[in-house]
């Protein structure tokens, strides 16, 4: 079988407050909701480009404190946009704490409400 038929169809995340996080994902990172089949439990699905996020509001048996201070030493999730700066501004406005990318890339690393890291690279 060739890799070159693969492709990410979504990655999906825990979250306590489908609520709560449809703020970040869609009021900050402008992320667009999608229809979503009823699975039984709270969630949300996100469209970006061909690929989702899907949000599961589902009890978390991963911890969310002590994880690594930096995002980018942790397992996360990795966005690419055109400008990085309205994304700072964006975070910065909503009072959510980011590093920096600690290779030199444009890139920045945040953490949701449930400890899931989340990176922001510029193409």
């Amino acid at each position: 079988m060739s890799q070159n038929n693969l492709r990410l169809h979504h990655a999906s995340l825990v979250v306590s407050d489908t609520t709560a996080s449809l703020a970040i994902y869609v009021g900050i990172l402008g992320l667009q909701q999608v229809d979503r089949p009823d699975l039984g439990f709270p969630g949300a699905w996100l469209q970006l480009g061909e690929q989702q996020i899907h949000l599961l509001e589902l009890t978390n048996s991963d911890p969310t404190t002590g994880r690594p201070e930096h995002g980018g030493r942790d397992r996360h999730v990795a966005l690419s946009t055109d400008a990085l700066n309205p994304i700072k501004e964006s975070l910065e406005k909503a009072g959510l704490a980011y590093t920096l990318s600690k290779s030199g890339r444009r890139a920045l690393f945040f953490r949701d409400p449930d400890g899931n890291a989340i990176e922001i690279l510029e193409r």
